[in-house]
């Protein structure tokens, strides 16, 4: 049992430890270009990259299969000739870049290079060139950029050692084919299951109503007692136990806020978020950990942290004082893990898949909520009296947690399914699942149903009757599903539609007009037979192939970028693409291309391709599109919209997750009418 409960605290660990910007143009490394004078023959060309904090720039050696090098190109004269090659002044460091998984010469706050020039003529002329450099932080990486500079020799400057400030050209990168070039590059992937993770508040919200949930838990609320005693004993005047209970609270938040700190500090770059949402082995460990605590709470077995850990916290304690209740807040952080780790979990596994500051956002507003009512109660101990007495009610909430992390548990399993194309948790099983726990739930709420570790129920009281009304009303919601219904509000947690045995909606929707004016493709669209479009929508999961059609066919792209964990790709799917409006408008002026950037499904080789962004062999359906979005469009958050023409010209500026309909409606009119003015 001792091994089977490390096992479960290490997962715990792992879970929380394991897991990871928004657009914006950033200008990390700044160059300034000039000369010195040597002699009449020589002179030094000199460049200084000026790196922001944090950031680093390449050096120019880089091994195969690395990032984007810094190359100097310099235009070829017969005014010159270049005396060996242009040189490092200082040296870079030699680090191991965990997403390369190589060894790489990085220059970090500053970088000079040197060029040696030998002058052939004392007329006036230009030396011209650009430099080539891809920078990177530890969350993300800007597309490779070029920077343009030109010296003016021969005007009239004399020999030294003075150095001359020439000019610069802009950033901007030579490669027609890449709209916004010098913007960040944004690797946050949406694959969480709250549907409005972009908001900060709204998650801020979500993750303090946690908190509120996670001081119900058997593991937290008995500690209220006993944190106030210790409080009221310790103390030798008000002012100094106020002072210690707002150092307590404020411990608490900066305990569970560094979790998600370090969350928002392990990002590796692209993909890494895609990886850990979509990839089969942090899912499985995601599921089982999961089951193991709904196991627990139901009364198998009980999860115990290693009790090495609060003895250490609890000795420090005793010393009282404001160290004291900095390591009281951390006791009971340890202790509450047991019960609010799947809070946590979830909320950091939501928050890494946004990226940026939500990881932070979150456990603050988590560790807020659980900070709140113990150092108000510390300052106001006479409220406890008003308190409920612990007893079997807590034992109650905590299986009805067991039941909801049960059924949150199979999220992982439907991205592992999804993703892998395994076609086994469809929409009517996972749906019939939850039909299952929800109901088992309610029955457990009426009395119909009970554990080892429950009290007798003698009778219902009102607050339990009403929350198994409100059980009972979500299974009636679910059950149309199992026929084809679309429950938009959780459109985000489900399997997609088309995964659904038995869709009446799709029967009536192949019965009438538009089942017999379907969409006119050119041919057979490669993968349709396991990649689809929702709503009978037709098109192409092929960039070249939709291309070609709508080239034939003399009409505008629609590309969608999405993916099979996405969670607001669905959203949008549900709740802006089935108007019928927007429908009619992709059916009838635009091809469709939905390309999948988490698709696993390997290519034939001879459609392999070599990234420009990082020098890596893309060789499935998912990196090829996912390496297309972020070379051309700088941005790999899906969903994202592009209206463009054959010819790769776009229509109007692409667009992302939001709902508003009448906007997504303008949208599309506004692509097409200028596709028509073209």
């Amino acid at each position: 049992m001792q091994k089977i409960k490390f096992i479960l605290f290490s997962l715990t660990g792992l879970l929380i430890f394991i897991t990871s910007g928004f657009n914006q143009i950033l200008e990390p490394v700044k160059w300034e270009f000039t000369k010195e004078r040597i002699s009449q023959e020589e002179l030094h060309l000199v460049i200084n990259a000026s790196i922001d904090d944090n950031w680093y720039l390449y050096g120019q050696e880089i091994p195969d299969g690395g990032p984007i090098p810094t190359f100097f190109h310099i235009d070829e004269s017969e005014h010159f000739e270049l005396i060996g090659s242009m040189e490092d002044l200082k040296n870079p460091e030699i680090k191991f870049d965990p997403f390369f998984n190589m060894d790489l010469p990085l220059f970090s706050d500053e970088a000079v290079f040197r060029q040696k020039v030998n002058i052939l003529t004392d007329k006036e002329f230009k030396i011209t060139g650009f430099v080539e450099f891809m920078s990177c932080d530890d969350e993300r990486c800007l597309p490779p950029q070029e920077r343009e500079f030109k010296y003016l020799i021969n005007t009239g400057a004399v020999a030294g050692t003075v150095a001359e400030t020439e000019e610069a050209g802009p950033a901007e990168t030579r490669r027609s084919a890449e709209p916004g070039a010098g913007e960040a590059v944004d690797f946050s992937y949406d694959g969480g299951g709250i549907a409005d993770s972009r908001s900060l508040w709204i998650f801020f919200f979500i993750a303090f109503a946690g908190g509120l949930a996670g001081l119900l838990t058997p593991c937290v609320f008995p500690m209220i007692p006993m944190t106030v005693s210790f409080f009221m004993q310790k103390q030798s005047g008000r002012l100094n136990s106020v002072i210690n209970a707002i150092i307590f609270g404020l411990s608490i938040i900066a305990v569970y806020t560094s979790l998600g700190l370090l969350v928002s500090m392990t990002s590796v770059g692209a993909g890494f978020a895609n990886q850990l949402t979509s990839h089969w082995i942090p899912n499985l460990i995601f599921f089982l950990l999961f089951v193991a605590f709904a196991a627990s709470f139901f009364g198998l077995f009980e999860i115990v942290l290693p009790g090495s850990l609060a003895t250490k916290a609890d000795r420090k304690v005793e010393g009282g004082g404001y160290i004291g209740s900095f390591f009281m807040a951390l006791t009971l952080v340890i202790v509450s893990l047991s019960c609010v780790g799947p809070i946590v979990g979830a909320l950091l596994v939501e928050a890494a898949s946004g990226g940026g500051t939500q990881p932070v956002v979150g456990m603050f507003g988590f560790s807020l909520a659980f900070a709140i009512p113990f150092t108000l109660l510390a300052i106001f101990p006479s409220w406890i009296s008003k308190l409920p007495k612990s007893g079997g009610w807590l034992n109650s909430v905590k299986i009805v947690l067991g039941f909801i992390v049960l059924a949150f548990s199979l999220r992982f399993l439907l991205t592992i399914d999804q993703v892998y194309q395994f076609g086994v948790l469809t929409r009517d099983i996972y749906l019939a699942i939850w039909i299952v726990i929800f109901s088992l739930l309610g029955m457990y709420l009426l009395g119909k149903i009970k554990f080892a570790h429950d009290s007798d129920l003698p009778y219902i009281g009102v607050p339990r009757l009403f929350l198994a009304i409100a059980v009972f009303s979500f299974v009636a919601y679910l059950i149309p599903g199992m026929f084809g219904a679309p429950l938009k509000s959780l459109s985000s947690l489900l399997p997609a539609r088309h995964t659904h045995s038995f869709d009446i909606s799709a029967i009536i929707r192949d019965a009438d007009r538009y089942g017999t004016d379907r969409t006119e493709l050119c041919e057979e669209p490669k993968y349709a037979d396991f990649l689809n479009l929702p709503h009978g929508l037709r098109g192409y999961f092929d960039l070249e192939q939709g291309i070609a059609c709508a080239r034939e066919q003399n009409k505008p792209l629609f590309i969608d970028f999405v993916g099979h964990g996405c969670a607001n790709c669905k959203v949008m799917e549900a709740r802006v693409w089935s108007d019928p409006r927007v429908l009619q408008r992709l059916r009838e002026d635009y091809i469709i291309i939905a390309l999948y950037v988490d698709d696993r499904t390997v290519l034939p080789e001879h459609e392999w391709i070599t990234s420009e962004f990082d020098g890596r062999v893309k060789n499935t359906i998912g990196s090829k599109n996912l390496d297309y979005q972020i070379t051309n469009f700088n941005t790999n958050t899906q969903p994202y919209y592009v209206l463009m023409d054959a010819d790769g010209n776009l229509l109007n500026q692409p667009r992302g997750y939001n709902l508003n309909i009448e906007a997504f409606i303008e949208f599309l009119d506004q692509g097409l009418e200028n596709f028509r003015g073209n």
